[in-house]
């Protein structure tokens, strides 16, 4: 008897499941070691170039942004919702090149328990993301330091710091 998933469903579930091996092998590999920030920066460089290809894939077909707000604009929207099937719920800014990103339901912290127990364990699981965003930007002319936060799981909060270049 086979099952049927609709394409979306198992492009997503791929991608959990690739996103949850990654976590595992970095841990693995470093568990003998007591570098614990080698754990977060070997997915975030990977997610770096990630995000640098997905972006020029997403916007080969889009008009230059005006500024530095479109594209923070054009992440929250399109891009997410290409890797993440939803937009971000909540963008806010400081107007001084700070910009918080928050995800009340962050599709790569929800198969972890919504308890705290594993709240020591989310930078892990964020540090693709922040290098999937901080690629994206950089590839569309934005240096930044992307950082996350979890206070309650899932929801998680993304700060982008721009850099001037």
């Amino acid at each position: 008897m086979s099952v049927f998933f609709p394409a979306e469903m198992a492009d997503e579930a791929l991608f959990q499941f690739l996103h949850n091996e990654l976590i595992q092998y970095v841990n693995n590999a470093e568990s003998g070691e007591n570098e614990n920030g080698r754990c977060v920066s070997k997915p975030e460089n990977m997610g770096f170039r990630v995000g640098q290809g997905l972006i020029e894939r997403f916007t080969k077909d889009t008009a230059r942004f005006k500024d530095e707000l479109d594209v923070m604009k054009f992440i929250c929207k399109d891009f997410w919702t290409c890797v993440f099937k939803k937009q971000i719920d909540n963008l806010r800014t400081n107007h001084q090149g700070i910009y918080v990103l928050q995800d009340n339901k962050f599709r790569l912290l929800n198969q972890l328990s919504a308890g705290k127990q594993y709240l020591e364990h989310a930078p892990k699981y964020l540090a693709f993301t922040c290098g999937l965003v901080r690629g994206g930007l950089y590839n569309l002319g934005v240096k930044s330091i992307v950082t996350a936060e979890v206070s309650v799981m899932p929801a998680c909060k993304f700060q982008v710091m721009i850099q001037k270049m």
